[in-house]
C-alpha cells in the first residue's frame, strides 16, 4: 500500500518549480514588515548578520530534515512521518510529529486568510484615491473602520479562500506548478518596481541606513534570540507546507543546494521589502518606523498619499503583500488535501472545499476578534491572539524541534543517506551536527523566549 501511494499526488515539474513553490511557502506577511523593524532596532547590520548566520546553522538544516521526510515518504506529512517512522522502528509516537504540523498549518490558515483580506481590501482603498493626503489619525481611522466591519471582513477573507481553491483543486502540476511558476516571478517583478520607486522618489540612504549601520551596541542577547526566531519562522518550518512540497520533490535534485536557494530568495525578499518600506517611510515627516499592522496599514498609505505617484505604487505594494500571502496560503492548504485524498479517498475537489471551509468558520472567530468579540478574552486573548500564540508560540517551535530531533537520532540512516545522496561527507557531518546539537538548543531557546514574552513582556505580536 505504502508503495502504491507513495507519488500518488504527481511531482514538480522541475526542481525550480519546487523551488519557486518552497519560495512562496516561507515568503509571507513576516517578511513585509516584521524583519525590517527587528532589523533596525537591533542594530541594523549587526543583526541582520546574526540572522543570516541563523538562517544557516538553524533554518536550512531543519528545513532541509523536513523536506527529507516529505520526500522519502512521497505522500502527506502525516501519512510521509508514519512510513518513516515504521522503516525506522522508531517509537510509533513520533507519527503524531505530523499530524502536528498540519494541524498547525490548518489554524494558521484560518487567521491568515483574514489578515491577507486586509492587503486585498487595502489594493482598492489605495488606487480609489480615498488615502490622498491623510494624516496619521485619518489613515488610523480608515484602518479601524476596516476591522470594525465584520462583513466587509467576512467578504475579504472568503475571496482570499476562494483563490486558494482555485489553485490547490489543480493539483500539484496544473495548480501549485502553474500558479507558483506565474505569481513567483510577478512577485520578483513588483518588487523590482517597487524598489526602483524607492531608490527614486523615496530616501534610500536612511532606509539603508536603518538597515545596515552595523551597530554591535544596539545588538542585545534579546535580539540574538530574535533572529533565531525570525530566522526559524521566516522558513515555513514545521507546518507541515515544506514536507509535503518535499514529497512532490524530484528525486535527483540535491536537498542542500535546493534549500540554500529557497533560503536566499526568502532572506532577500526580506531585505528588499525593509528597503523598500523604509525607503518610503523615511522620505516623509511625521511618521516613525513601527512594526505589525501599524506600519502596514497606517504609516505606509499616509506616505503613498503624500507622494508623486505614490498611490499608485500603493496599489501594487498591496498586490505584492496579497501575493505573497496567497503563495504561502495555498502551501498551507495543500497537506491537509493530500492526506484526505491519500486516507480517506476524496477527490481534490471535495477535499479542498471541505478543509477550506472548515478554515473559513474557523476564521470567523478571528474576524469577530477585531469587532463584535473585541472585549471577550480569556486570560489575555482574544480569539485571534489566542490562535496566534498557540500556532506560534508552541505548535510550530515544538513541530520544528521533534522535526530535527527525529531525523537527527530516530530516522533510519539508510533512509537519511538515500534522500542525502550526492551531498559530500564533511557537509553531510556539518548538517547532522547542527540538527542534533545546535538546532535543538536554539529552537528550545526561542520557545522559551515565545512563551516570556506573551506572559511576562510584549504580548501577541499583531499588536506589537
Amino acid at each position: 500500500m505504502a508503495l502504491q501511494q507513495k507519488g500518488m499526488h504527481g511531482a514538480w515539474a522541475s526542481r525550480w518549480t519546487f523551488i519557486m513553490a518552497a519560495t512562496g511557502s516561507a515568503v509571507g506577511l513576516g517578511n513585509m514588515w516584521k524583519f525590517p523593524y527587528v532589523a533596525g532596532s537591533n542594530g541594523g547590520g549587526a543583526f541582520v548578520l546574526v540572522y543570516l548566520g541563523c538562517i544557516l546553522l538553524i533554518g536550512v538544516p531543519v528545513m532541509m530534515a523536513e523536506v527529507l521526510i516529505g520526500r522519502s515518504g512521497g505522500k502527506s506529512p502525516i501519512n510521509s512521518m508514519r512510513d518513516g517512522v515504521e522503516l525506522s522502528n522508531a517509537n510509533p509516537l513520533w507519527r503524531h510529529v505530523g499530524w502536528l504540523g498540519v494541524a498547525a498549518g490548518m489554524l494558521i490558515l484560518s487567521f491568515y486568510a483574514v489578515i491577507a483580506g486586509w492587503a486585498l481590501d487595502y489594493i482598492f482603498e489605495v488606487a480609489s484615491g480615498e488615502l490622498r493626503g491623510v494624516n496619521g489619525e485619518s489613515a488610523s481611522a480608515v484602518f479601524g473602520n476596516l476591522l470594525a466591519d465584520p462583513s466587509r471582513l467576512i467578504m475579504w477573507q472568503s475571496i482570499f479562500m476562494l483563490l486558494c481553491v482555485g489553485v490547490v483543486v489543480g493539483g500539484v502540476k496544473k495548480g501549485l506548478g502553474v500558479a507558483v511558476e506565474i505569481l513567483m516571478p510577478l512577485l520578483f517583478v513588483m518588487m523590482l518596481v517597487l524598489l526602483g520607486f524607492a531608490y527614486f522618489k523615496g530616501n534610500f540612504a536612511a532606509a539603508w541606513g536603518f538597515l545596515f549601520n552595523f551597530n554591535l551596541d544596539a545588538l542585545s542577547w534579546r535580539g540574538v534570540l530574535e533572529a533565531m526566531g525570525q530566522a526559524f519562522f521566516t522558513l515555513s518550518i514545521g507546518m507541515g507546507a515544506i514536507m509535503a512540497y518535499g514529497a512532490y520533490m524530484p528525486q535527483k535534485a540535491n536537498i542542500g543546494k535546493t534549500i540554500l536557494i529557497v533560503a536566499f530568495f526568502d532572506s532577500s525578499v526580506a531585505i528588499i521589502s525593509g528597503l523598500i518600506i523604509f525607503s518610503i517611510v523615511f522620505a516623509t515627516q511625521g511618521i516613525e518606523p513601527s512594526a505589525g499592522p501599524g506600519l502596514m496599514f497606517i504609516s505606509l498609505p499616509v506616505a503613498f498619499g503624500s507622494m508623486p505617484g505614490g498611490l499608485l505604487i500603493g496599489a501594487i505594494f498591496f498586490m505584492l503583500v496579497s501575493i505573497a500571502a496567497w503563495s504561502s496560503a495555498i502551501s498551507l492548504l495543500e497537506p491537509c488535501v493530500a492526506w484526505l485524498i491519500e486516507t480517506k479517498n476524496l477527490g481534490r475537489v471535495r477535499a479542498n472545499l471541505l478543509l477550506a471551509g472548515f478554515a473559513w468558520v474557523l476564521g470567523l472567530g478571528s474576524v469577530l476578534s477585531f469587532n463584535l468579540w473585541s472585549e471577550y478574552k480569556v486570560a489575555g486573548f482574544t480569539f485571534f491572539d489566542f490562535l496566534d500564540f498557540l500556532t506560534a508560540n508552541i505548535m510550530l517551535p515544538i513541530s520544528g524541534l521533534l522535526i530535527a530531533l527525529f531525523v537527527g537520532y530516530a530516522m533510519k540512516k539508510e533512509l537519511v543517506d538515500a534522500e542525502m545522496a550526492g551531498t559530500s561527507p564533511g557537509v553531510m557531518q556539518l548538517w547532522q551536527l547542527t540538527l542534533r546539537y545546535i538546532a535543538p538548543v536554539a529552537i528550545g531557546a526561542v520557545f522559551v523566549m515565545g512563551i516570556y514574552d506573551k506572559f511576562f513582556s510584549w504580548g501577541s505580536p499583531w499588536q506589537r
